[in-house]
């Protein structure tokens, strides 16, 4: 029996490493060079400034998390995000509504994915869902990207993918998207895809298990991985990329640090060869409390970012912005401030009912179950925390910039403002 055990399990062994040997191939081989995609230069409008705020979610009495955007082709704003009882809980869905400017409204958020579809589409048990992330490819299909985890932890997640040609009235059944030859496991996404100048689309994506390190997929318009490409080596803490294409050679990574060593900032990586080499991770100016950020290049280049600007917590979000390629950051903004509040549950509520009337009509006509909503899920036996958190950035083709966030784990925070009201908000800070 011994002698008959050893050479299997030698022959597993065997496998396991030809296994990662590919999977370092495929990480570390060399890029074929793709120009990045730019977009023309809008023309700067004539508006007055303007700043509008809103829910984007509807649903109460649930924990929603992790939004994302897309523009429409008729110029309606897409957003996607989880919501369930709690996240990982075997009731979370991912769920969408669409924002049309014309009226200033969202419409009522409607089931996209859900655990038992999503079981039955890939024929394999799904135990929890999140992170969606929408992209458009090059030939207009829509794509949804989330994660989706059989076994274990966030550790264990793989990407599950579906698309529609409808604008997201409608969507194919779901399928794994196959980043890893061992088990396919631990690969998630949370920043915003962008396309190569030849149609594909660039995923960033990052790894969890034993070690963190983000990466960057390459597909082409079949969803099929054409490269994979390591942005950081394990060991940093540094997750959830989001790239930054300043022109058809250059981008900036940044990503979420989730180390402990100070001080508590972004990582950022940079190539100027379209990702054929990336320099070393280095942390950026940007402060970082373990928690995911976004940001995007502006029409005049200048970049700008939503973040938890600060080392610890995530009270606060602010709108940041960088004139000179993410060397130094100025703050545009403080979206959210509820830093260093010591409350007990009463003054807690009070203060929610304020930011809620504050933030949408709706609200403010009817704040009670807003409060009952938030109460259920930051007071936990009557100790509350303010958190405001994962915030995602889009511009659309008429030059309005919008943010989505969760907004203490209760709703979708959306707001909304035209390059007017930022140039105006710059002026005031220098």
């Amino acid at each position: 029996m011994l002698g008959s055990f050893m050479p299997n399990r030698l022959l597993v062994f065997c496998v396991i490493l030809v296994c990662f040997g590919m999977g370092f191939y495929k990480a570390s081989g060399q890029h074929t060079p793709e120009m990045f995609q730019t977009h023309p230069t809008m023309a700067a409008g004539a508006d007055e400034p303007r700043f509008q705020s809103r829910f984007a979610s509807s649903a109460q009495h649930t924990q929603t998390h992790a939004s994302s955007l897309i523009e429409l082709q008729d110029g309606r704003i897409r957003a996607f995000w989880f919501a369930g009882s709690r996240e990982g809980a075997k009731d979370v869905e991912i769920r969408s509504a669409v924002f049309d400017p014309a009226h200033g409204q969202w419409g009522e958020e409607q089931t996209v994915a859900n655990r038992e579809g999503t079981q039955q589409s890939l024929l394999r048990y799904v135990s929890k869902l999140g992170n969606p992330v929408a992209g458009r490819a090059a030939d207009g299909t829509l794509w949804l990207y989330y994660v989706t985890v059989s076994m274990g932890g966030w550790a264990g997640s793989s990407i599950t993918a579906m698309t529609s040609l409808d604008e997201g009235a409608t969507w194919s059944p779901a399928r794994r998207l196959i980043t890893s030859p061992f088990l396919n496991i631990s690969t998630l996404v949370k920043g915003a895809p962008f396309l190569y100048a030849d149609g594909t689309m660039g995923l960033p994506v990052y790894h969890e298990f034993i070690s963190k390190f983000g990466e960057l997929l390459r597909l082409d318009k079949t969803g099929k991985i054409l490269d994979k490409q390591r942005l950081t080596a394990g060991g940093n803490g540094a997750l959830q990329p989001v790239v930054l294409v300043k022109n058809s050679s250059d981008a900036l990574v940044l990503m979420r640090y989730s180390g402990k060593n100070t001080p508590r900032h972004t990582i950022s990586v940079a190539t100027n060869d379209v990702g054929q080499h990336w320099s070393a991770p280095v942390k950026s100016a940007l402060p970082n409390p373990d928690a995911a950020l976004s940001a995007l290049v502006l029409p005049d280049g200048r970049m700008l970012a939503a973040l938890n600007n600060q080392e610890q917590g995530r009270d606060t979000l602010s709108l940041v912005i960088s004139a000179d390629g993410g060397g130094t950051w100025k703050n545009v903004y403080s979206l959210e401030d509820q830093r260093n509040q010591q409350v007990d549950e009463a003054h807690y509520l009070k203060i929610i009912e304020a930011l809620a009337k504050d933030t949408d009509a709706k609200a403010a006509g009817a704040p009670g179950e807003y409060v009952a909503s938030t109460k259920q899920q930051e007071c936990p036996e009557h100790s509350c925390r303010f958190e405001f958190s994962y915030p995602y950035l889009t511009q659309a083709q008429g030059g309005d910039i919008h943010v989505v966030y969760t907004w203490n784990r209760s709703f979708i925070k959306h707001i909304q403002f035209n390059q007017a009201w930022l140039d105006q908000r710059l002026e005031e800070v220098k």
